[in-house]
Protein backbone atom coordinates (compact mmCIF):
# COMPACT_ATOMS: atom_id res chain seq x y z
CA UNK A 1 0.00 0.00 0.00
CA UNK A 2 0.99 3.62 -0.47
CA UNK A 3 1.28 4.43 3.24
CA UNK A 4 3.44 1.36 3.84
CA UNK A 5 5.74 2.34 0.99
CA UNK A 6 5.96 5.88 2.38
CA UNK A 7 6.85 4.54 5.82
CA UNK A 8 9.48 2.25 4.31
CA UNK A 9 11.02 5.12 2.37
CA UNK A 10 10.98 7.33 5.45
CA UNK A 11 12.77 4.72 7.51
CA UNK A 12 15.30 4.14 4.71
CA UNK A 13 15.96 7.87 4.43
CA UNK A 14 16.33 8.19 8.18
CA UNK A 15 18.81 5.35 8.30
CA UNK A 16 20.68 6.77 5.33
CA UNK A 17 20.97 10.22 6.91
CA UNK A 18 21.70 8.98 10.44
CA UNK A 19 25.24 9.65 11.66
CA UNK A 20 27.45 6.65 11.19
CA UNK A 21 29.83 5.48 13.89
CA UNK A 22 33.43 5.78 12.93
CA UNK A 23 35.86 2.90 13.18
CA UNK A 24 38.15 3.36 16.19
CA UNK A 25 41.52 4.63 15.02
CA UNK A 26 44.50 2.35 15.69
CA UNK A 27 46.24 3.01 18.97
CA UNK A 28 49.86 3.94 19.14
CA UNK A 29 52.19 2.03 21.38
CA UNK A 30 52.18 4.53 24.23
CA UNK A 31 48.38 4.91 24.00
CA UNK A 32 47.91 1.19 24.38
CA UNK A 33 50.56 0.98 27.12
CA UNK A 34 48.98 3.51 29.47
CA UNK A 35 45.61 1.72 29.20
CA UNK A 36 47.21 -1.51 30.37
CA UNK A 37 49.04 0.34 33.14
CA UNK A 38 45.75 1.89 34.25
CA UNK A 39 44.05 -1.50 34.24
CA UNK A 40 46.89 -2.98 36.35
CA UNK A 41 46.78 -0.12 38.87
CA UNK A 42 43.00 -0.25 39.30
CA UNK A 43 43.02 -4.03 39.53
CA UNK A 44 45.87 -4.06 42.04
CA UNK A 45 44.17 -1.41 44.18
CA UNK A 46 40.88 -3.32 44.15
CA UNK A 47 42.59 -6.59 45.04
CA UNK A 48 44.60 -5.03 47.88
CA UNK A 49 41.38 -3.81 49.51
CA UNK A 50 40.16 -7.41 49.92
CA UNK A 51 43.46 -9.32 49.97
CA UNK A 52 43.72 -9.42 53.75
CA UNK A 53 40.16 -10.62 54.17
CA UNK A 54 40.71 -13.28 51.48
CA UNK A 55 43.87 -14.47 53.25
CA UNK A 56 41.96 -14.74 56.55
CA UNK A 57 38.63 -16.18 55.37
CA UNK A 58 39.20 -17.64 51.83
CA UNK A 59 42.89 -18.50 51.26
CA UNK A 60 42.16 -20.08 47.85
CA UNK A 61 40.73 -16.82 46.52
CA UNK A 62 43.86 -15.01 47.68
CA UNK A 63 45.78 -16.81 44.91
CA UNK A 64 42.99 -17.26 42.36
CA UNK A 65 41.95 -13.59 42.34
CA UNK A 66 45.18 -12.12 40.81
CA UNK A 67 45.45 -15.01 38.34
CA UNK A 68 41.96 -14.19 37.02
CA UNK A 69 42.97 -10.53 36.88
CA UNK A 70 46.02 -11.39 34.76
CA UNK A 71 43.86 -13.52 32.45
CA UNK A 72 41.43 -10.61 32.04
CA UNK A 73 44.39 -8.37 31.30
CA UNK A 74 45.38 -10.67 28.43
CA UNK A 75 41.77 -10.69 27.26
CA UNK A 76 41.88 -6.88 26.85
CA UNK A 77 43.97 -7.36 23.72
CA UNK A 78 40.80 -8.43 21.90
CA UNK A 79 38.45 -5.78 23.26
CA UNK A 80 38.32 -3.90 19.95
CA UNK A 81 37.59 -6.96 17.87
CA UNK A 82 34.98 -8.40 20.25
CA UNK A 83 34.07 -5.57 22.65
CA UNK A 84 30.82 -6.99 24.00
CA UNK A 85 32.05 -10.55 24.73
CA UNK A 86 35.23 -9.24 26.38
CA UNK A 87 33.32 -6.78 28.59
CA UNK A 88 30.76 -9.39 29.64
CA UNK A 89 33.49 -11.95 30.35
CA UNK A 90 35.37 -9.49 32.56
CA UNK A 91 32.14 -8.57 34.31
CA UNK A 92 31.30 -12.21 34.97
CA UNK A 93 34.83 -12.85 36.26
CA UNK A 94 34.34 -10.01 38.73
CA UNK A 95 32.02 -12.25 40.74
CA UNK A 96 35.00 -14.13 42.11
CA UNK A 97 37.86 -11.69 41.44
CA UNK A 98 38.52 -8.14 42.61
CA UNK A 99 41.68 -7.83 40.49
CA UNK A 100 39.58 -8.04 37.34
CA UNK A 101 38.13 -4.60 38.15
CA UNK A 102 40.90 -2.85 36.22
CA UNK A 103 40.48 -4.77 32.95
CA UNK A 104 36.71 -4.52 33.40
CA UNK A 105 36.87 -0.72 33.56
CA UNK A 106 38.94 -0.51 30.38
CA UNK A 107 36.72 -3.01 28.55
CA UNK A 108 33.55 -1.20 29.70
CA UNK A 109 34.86 2.15 28.49
CA UNK A 110 35.78 0.61 25.14
CA UNK A 111 32.31 -0.93 24.77
CA UNK A 112 30.53 2.28 25.82
CA UNK A 113 32.47 4.21 23.19
CA UNK A 114 30.41 2.33 20.57
CA UNK A 115 27.26 3.98 22.01
CA UNK A 116 24.99 1.02 21.39
CA UNK A 117 22.43 0.74 24.15
CA UNK A 118 21.59 -2.86 23.35
CA UNK A 119 25.16 -3.68 24.40
CA UNK A 120 25.56 -1.11 27.17
CA UNK A 121 22.44 -2.01 29.17
CA UNK A 122 23.33 -5.69 29.75
CA UNK A 123 26.87 -4.70 30.67
CA UNK A 124 25.62 -2.02 33.12
CA UNK A 125 23.29 -4.50 34.81
CA UNK A 126 26.11 -7.04 35.17
CA UNK A 127 28.68 -4.52 36.44
CA UNK A 128 26.28 -2.92 38.90
CA UNK A 129 25.36 -6.32 40.29
CA UNK A 130 28.98 -7.42 40.58
CA UNK A 131 30.09 -4.16 42.23
CA UNK A 132 27.20 -4.31 44.69
CA UNK A 133 27.31 -8.00 45.64
CA UNK A 134 30.95 -8.92 45.06
CA UNK A 135 31.97 -8.53 48.75
CA UNK A 136 29.29 -10.94 49.86
CA UNK A 137 30.05 -13.42 47.06
CA UNK A 138 33.81 -13.41 47.56
CA UNK A 139 33.72 -13.32 51.37
CA UNK A 140 30.74 -15.18 52.80
CA UNK A 141 29.29 -13.53 55.86
CA UNK A 142 30.11 -9.98 54.78
CA UNK A 143 26.94 -7.91 54.40
CA UNK A 144 26.07 -5.50 51.60
CA UNK A 145 25.41 -1.93 52.67
CA UNK A 146 23.56 0.84 50.87
CA UNK A 147 26.88 2.63 50.43
CA UNK A 148 28.23 -0.32 48.45
CA UNK A 149 25.24 -0.21 46.14
CA UNK A 150 25.48 3.56 45.69
CA UNK A 151 29.20 3.47 44.99
CA UNK A 152 28.71 0.66 42.46
CA UNK A 153 26.00 2.56 40.61
CA UNK A 154 28.00 5.81 40.56
CA UNK A 155 31.17 4.04 39.40
CA UNK A 156 29.28 2.29 36.62
CA UNK A 157 27.70 5.56 35.49
CA UNK A 158 31.10 7.27 35.41
CA UNK A 159 32.60 4.43 33.35
CA UNK A 160 29.73 4.46 30.85
CA UNK A 161 29.70 8.25 30.58
CA UNK A 162 33.45 8.30 29.99
CA UNK A 163 33.18 5.73 27.23
CA UNK A 164 30.28 7.51 25.53
CA UNK A 165 32.17 10.81 25.67
CA UNK A 166 35.21 9.21 24.06
CA UNK A 167 33.02 7.67 21.34
CA UNK A 168 31.21 10.96 20.66
CA UNK A 169 34.50 12.84 20.46
CA UNK A 170 35.94 10.18 18.17
CA UNK A 171 32.92 10.40 15.85
CA UNK A 172 33.08 14.20 15.87
CA UNK A 173 36.74 14.19 14.89
CA UNK A 174 36.06 11.64 12.17
CA UNK A 175 33.13 13.72 10.91
CA UNK A 176 35.22 16.90 10.83
CA UNK A 177 38.00 15.08 9.01
CA UNK A 178 35.52 13.68 6.50
CA UNK A 179 34.04 17.14 5.96
CA UNK A 180 37.51 18.60 5.47
CA UNK A 181 38.39 15.89 2.95
CA UNK A 182 35.10 16.39 1.15
CA UNK A 183 35.63 20.16 1.09
CA UNK A 184 39.07 19.66 -0.43
CA UNK A 185 37.65 17.35 -3.08
CA UNK A 186 34.84 19.78 -3.85
CA UNK A 187 37.32 22.64 -4.04
CA UNK A 188 39.45 20.64 -6.48
CA UNK A 189 36.34 19.93 -8.58
CA UNK A 190 35.38 23.62 -8.54
CA UNK A 191 38.88 24.60 -9.62
CA UNK A 192 38.83 22.02 -12.44
CA UNK A 193 35.38 23.21 -13.52
CA UNK A 194 36.49 26.84 -13.44
CA UNK A 195 39.54 25.97 -15.52
CA UNK A 196 37.41 24.10 -18.05
CA UNK A 197 34.96 27.02 -18.22
CA UNK A 198 37.80 29.47 -18.70
CA UNK A 199 39.33 27.35 -21.44
CA UNK A 200 35.95 27.20 -23.18
CA UNK A 201 35.54 30.97 -22.85
CA UNK A 202 39.02 31.58 -24.27
CA UNK A 203 38.37 29.20 -27.18
CA UNK A 204 35.03 30.88 -27.94
CA UNK A 205 36.53 34.35 -27.76
CA UNK A 206 39.44 33.39 -29.98
CA UNK A 207 37.07 31.81 -32.49
CA UNK A 208 34.71 34.80 -32.51
CA UNK A 209 37.56 37.24 -32.99
CA UNK A 210 39.76 35.40 -35.49
CA UNK A 211 37.60 32.99 -37.47
CA UNK A 212 35.93 35.69 -39.54
CA UNK A 213 39.17 37.42 -40.47
CA UNK A 214 41.19 34.28 -41.10
CA UNK A 215 38.43 32.79 -43.26
CA UNK A 216 38.47 35.86 -45.49
CA UNK A 217 42.24 35.73 -45.73
CA UNK A 218 42.08 32.05 -46.72
CA UNK A 219 39.32 32.69 -49.25
CA UNK A 220 41.16 35.51 -51.04
CA UNK A 221 44.47 33.69 -50.86
CA UNK A 222 42.79 30.68 -52.46
CA UNK A 223 41.42 32.91 -55.20
CA UNK A 224 44.87 34.24 -55.94
CA UNK A 225 46.25 30.70 -56.04
CA UNK A 226 43.63 29.15 -58.37
CA UNK A 227 42.36 32.05 -60.47
CA UNK A 228 44.54 32.81 -63.46
CA UNK A 229 42.09 35.17 -65.14
CA UNK A 230 42.24 37.98 -62.58
CA UNK A 231 43.20 41.41 -63.78
CA UNK A 232 46.01 43.31 -62.09
CA UNK A 233 43.42 45.53 -60.41
CA UNK A 234 41.50 42.51 -59.03
CA UNK A 235 44.73 40.92 -57.87
CA UNK A 236 45.77 44.13 -56.13
CA UNK A 237 42.35 44.45 -54.49
CA UNK A 238 42.47 40.85 -53.21
CA UNK A 239 45.97 41.39 -51.86
CA UNK A 240 44.81 44.54 -50.07
CA UNK A 241 41.94 42.62 -48.49
CA UNK A 242 44.37 39.92 -47.33
CA UNK A 243 46.70 42.53 -45.89
CA UNK A 244 43.91 44.43 -44.15
CA UNK A 245 42.32 41.34 -42.67
CA UNK A 246 45.68 39.96 -41.55
CA UNK A 247 46.47 43.23 -39.76
CA UNK A 248 43.03 43.32 -38.17
CA UNK A 249 43.37 39.70 -37.07
CA UNK A 250 46.71 40.48 -35.45
CA UNK A 251 45.28 43.51 -33.67
CA UNK A 252 42.29 41.56 -32.40
CA UNK A 253 44.49 38.68 -31.33
CA UNK A 254 46.73 41.13 -29.47
CA UNK A 255 43.67 42.54 -27.72
CA UNK A 256 42.41 39.11 -26.66
CA UNK A 257 45.83 38.05 -25.41
CA UNK A 258 46.11 41.32 -23.54
CA UNK A 259 42.84 40.63 -21.75
CA UNK A 260 43.97 37.09 -20.91
CA UNK A 261 47.27 38.38 -19.52
CA UNK A 262 45.47 41.12 -17.61
CA UNK A 263 47.24 43.94 -19.45
CA UNK A 264 44.13 46.08 -19.11
CA UNK A 265 44.74 46.17 -15.36
CA UNK A 266 47.99 48.01 -16.08
CA UNK A 267 46.15 50.90 -17.67
CA UNK A 268 45.28 49.89 -21.24
CA UNK A 269 41.57 50.35 -21.94
CA UNK A 270 39.41 47.35 -22.69
CA UNK A 271 38.39 47.05 -26.32
CA UNK A 272 34.69 47.82 -26.87
CA UNK A 273 32.56 44.80 -27.67
CA UNK A 274 30.50 44.90 -30.88
CA UNK A 275 26.75 45.44 -30.64
CA UNK A 276 23.80 45.28 -32.99
CA UNK A 277 24.73 48.68 -34.42
CA UNK A 278 27.93 47.16 -35.79
CA UNK A 279 26.10 44.59 -37.92
CA UNK A 280 25.82 47.07 -40.81
CA UNK A 281 29.57 47.65 -40.79
CA UNK A 282 30.11 43.89 -40.68
CA UNK A 283 27.90 43.41 -43.73
CA UNK A 284 29.63 46.26 -45.58
CA UNK A 285 32.97 44.68 -44.76
CA UNK A 286 31.77 41.36 -46.20
CA UNK A 287 30.53 43.09 -49.37
CA UNK A 288 33.87 44.81 -49.79
CA UNK A 289 35.47 41.38 -49.64
CA UNK A 290 33.34 40.24 -52.58
CA UNK A 291 30.42 38.53 -50.81
CA UNK A 292 26.84 39.02 -52.00
CA UNK A 293 25.12 40.01 -48.78
CA UNK A 294 21.67 41.51 -48.30
CA UNK A 295 20.69 42.97 -44.93
CA UNK A 296 17.01 43.08 -43.95
CA UNK A 297 16.88 45.20 -40.82
CA UNK A 298 13.23 45.18 -39.77
CA UNK A 299 13.88 46.77 -36.40
CA UNK A 300 12.49 50.23 -35.84
CA UNK A 301 14.93 53.06 -35.41
CA UNK A 302 13.71 53.87 -31.90
CA UNK A 303 13.96 50.24 -30.77
CA UNK A 304 16.41 50.06 -27.89
CA UNK A 305 18.24 46.77 -28.12
CA UNK A 306 20.14 45.81 -24.93
CA UNK A 307 23.89 45.64 -25.45
CA UNK A 308 24.05 41.99 -24.39
CA UNK A 309 21.38 41.05 -26.94
CA UNK A 310 23.07 43.08 -29.64
CA UNK A 311 26.44 41.49 -28.92
CA UNK A 312 24.97 38.00 -29.22
CA UNK A 313 23.18 38.92 -32.44
CA UNK A 314 26.40 40.33 -33.89
CA UNK A 315 28.24 37.08 -33.16
CA UNK A 316 25.50 35.07 -34.89
CA UNK A 317 25.72 37.21 -38.02
CA UNK A 318 29.51 37.06 -37.94
CA UNK A 319 29.51 33.26 -37.69
CA UNK A 320 26.89 32.96 -40.45
CA UNK A 321 28.91 35.11 -42.82
CA UNK A 322 32.09 33.23 -41.96
CA UNK A 323 30.50 29.85 -42.67
CA UNK A 324 28.98 31.10 -45.92
CA UNK A 325 32.35 32.41 -47.09
CA UNK A 326 34.07 29.14 -46.19
CA UNK A 327 31.58 26.57 -47.41
CA UNK A 328 29.53 28.37 -50.08
CA UNK A 329 31.69 31.11 -51.61
CA UNK A 330 30.02 33.21 -54.26
CA UNK A 331 26.47 32.42 -53.14
CA UNK A 332 23.98 35.07 -52.08
CA UNK A 333 23.60 35.56 -48.33
CA UNK A 334 20.60 37.18 -46.66
CA UNK A 335 20.82 38.54 -43.11
CA UNK A 336 17.52 39.29 -41.35
CA UNK A 337 16.91 41.11 -38.08
CA UNK A 338 13.42 41.41 -36.68
CA UNK A 339 11.52 41.46 -33.43
CA UNK A 340 9.14 38.59 -32.81
CA UNK A 341 7.04 39.20 -29.71
CA UNK A 342 9.56 39.71 -26.88
CA UNK A 343 12.45 38.13 -28.77
CA UNK A 344 15.03 39.30 -31.23
CA UNK A 345 15.31 36.92 -34.16
CA UNK A 346 18.50 36.77 -36.17
CA UNK A 347 18.65 34.74 -39.38
CA UNK A 348 21.45 34.15 -41.87
CA UNK A 349 20.53 32.20 -45.02
CA UNK A 350 22.59 31.26 -48.03
CA UNK A 351 22.29 28.89 -50.97
CA UNK A 352 24.17 25.63 -50.66
CA UNK A 353 27.29 25.33 -52.76
CA UNK A 354 26.75 23.28 -55.93
CA UNK A 355 30.26 21.86 -55.82
CA UNK A 356 32.34 21.41 -52.71
CA UNK A 357 34.88 24.18 -52.30
CA UNK A 358 38.38 23.98 -50.95
CA UNK A 359 37.31 25.52 -47.66
CA UNK A 360 39.83 26.03 -44.90
CA UNK A 361 39.59 23.51 -42.07
CA UNK A 362 37.07 24.33 -39.40
CA UNK A 363 37.43 23.83 -35.67
CA UNK A 364 33.80 22.94 -35.11
CA UNK A 365 33.64 25.42 -32.24
CA UNK A 366 31.62 28.11 -33.98
CA UNK A 367 28.13 26.66 -33.90
CA UNK A 368 28.83 24.94 -30.57
CA UNK A 369 29.90 28.24 -29.06
CA UNK A 370 26.85 30.02 -30.48
CA UNK A 371 24.54 27.34 -29.04
CA UNK A 372 26.12 27.80 -25.62
CA UNK A 373 25.94 31.58 -25.95
CA UNK A 374 22.24 31.43 -26.82
CA UNK A 375 21.50 29.05 -23.94
CA UNK A 376 23.33 31.28 -21.46
CA UNK A 377 21.31 34.27 -22.69
CA UNK A 378 18.05 32.36 -22.25
CA UNK A 379 17.50 31.94 -25.97
CA UNK A 380 17.91 29.18 -28.53
CA UNK A 381 19.67 28.51 -31.80
CA UNK A 382 18.84 26.37 -34.81
CA UNK A 383 20.82 25.58 -37.94
CA UNK A 384 20.54 23.22 -40.87
CA UNK A 385 19.32 22.76 -44.40
CA UNK A 386 15.90 24.00 -45.49
CA UNK A 387 13.45 22.62 -48.02
CA UNK A 388 14.41 25.46 -50.38
CA UNK A 389 17.96 24.14 -50.67
CA UNK A 390 19.46 26.72 -48.36
CA UNK A 391 21.45 26.64 -45.17
CA UNK A 392 19.79 28.66 -42.43
CA UNK A 393 21.20 29.81 -39.13
CA UNK A 394 18.52 31.17 -36.79
CA UNK A 395 18.78 32.46 -33.24
CA UNK A 396 16.25 33.87 -30.82
CA UNK A 397 17.27 36.02 -27.84
CA UNK A 398 14.97 37.41 -25.14
CA UNK A 399 14.67 41.15 -25.66
CA UNK A 400 15.41 41.95 -22.02
CA UNK A 401 18.32 39.46 -21.53
CA UNK A 402 21.39 40.89 -19.89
Amino acid sequence: MAWAEAVRRGVSNALATAPTQSTPPPLRRYQSAWRYVLAVLIGALAWLTVAQQQADHAPALFFIDPVIGLAALVLLRYRRRWPFPVAMACGAAGVVSAAVTGPLVVAAVSLSARRRWREIIPMVVLIAGVDSWMPALILPGVGVSAADVTIGVIATGVVVATGMYIGARRDLIASLKDRADRAEREQALRVAQAQATERTRIAREMHDVLAHRISRVAMHAGALAYRNDLSPEETRRAAEVIQTDAHEALNELRGVLGLLRGDDAAGSPERPQPTLGDVGALVDDARAAGMKVTLDDNLSVEARVPDAVGRNAYRVVQEGLTNAAKHAPGTAVRVSLRRASDELMVEVRNKLAIAPSAAPPGSGLGLVGLTERAALAGGRLEHGRTDAGEFALRAWFPWDSS
